[in-house]
């Protein structure tokens, strides 16, 4: 069973303490790969799989880790995991791959990555290092499926490819919204976002 220190430290990054919503960071790449919801899907789990799996190599080496060179050390860990995702990615999706292109390799210098390295990792011990990893990971997965979720959807029609809006409507002369599918977008929408979280949060607070 998680003790309550534990449960914050997983549940909190999905909820009141996101790391793109409330720490505003990894905005770079939730505008860039929201086109549609397959990278976006692939891009958080792959940022979850790196946090998490760094966050523990790093908590089990944080004791003989010089503080001079730890940003380095850090660094190197992070290339190796980003890489090794790269290349099974290659293998075994290769269009997401394509589709996401520098993104992936764009990892190694997330924010919410070296900052839970180096603001987590490198002072608790690997099994709550795993957990934060993996909140903060989902808590940014989360905010990449919901924008693709409806840029998406209104702005082609479709989900994972698939047709959502009916033919019918079309003929009707509902027409998509091809602002959905530029970068501005996708800012708009991440702010619309964070304006319903903290609004939320505001009220449940009250």
């Amino acid at each position: 069973m998680l003790s309550q220190k534990t449960k914050e430290t997983l549940l909190g990054p999905l909820n009141v303490n996101n790391p793109v919503v409330v720490q505003v960071l990894g905005i770079c790449s939730a505008l860039a790969v929201t086109v549609q919801l397959k990278p976006a899907l692939v891009m958080g789990i792959a940022v979850t799989i790196i946090v998490a799996m760094a966050n523990v190599i790093i908590s089990l080496l944080r004791n003989t880790i010089p503080m001079r060179i730890r940003i380095i050390v850090q660094l190197v860990v992070v290339a190796a995991l980003v890489t090794l995702v790269s290349e099974v990615l290659k293998a075994f999706a290769y269009d997401v791959a394509m589709q996401l292109s520098v993104y992936i390799g764009l990892i190694i210098t997330n924010c919410i990555l070296m900052g839970r390295l180096e603001a987590f990792a490198m002072t608790n011990n690997a099994w709550d290092s795993l957990l934060d990893g993996l909140g903060n990971g989902l808590g940014y997965a989360i905010i990449l499926i919901i924008v693709a979720f409806f840029r998406e959807l209104l702005g082609s029609g479709q989900l994972l490819g698939y047709q959502i809006i009916p033919q019918s409507f079309y003929d009707l002369g509902y027409e998509n919204c091809g602002m959905m599918l530029m970068p501005a977008m996708a800012l708009i929408l991440v702010g619309c976002v964070i304006w319903a979280h903290r609004a939320y949060n505001d009220k449940e607070a009250k």
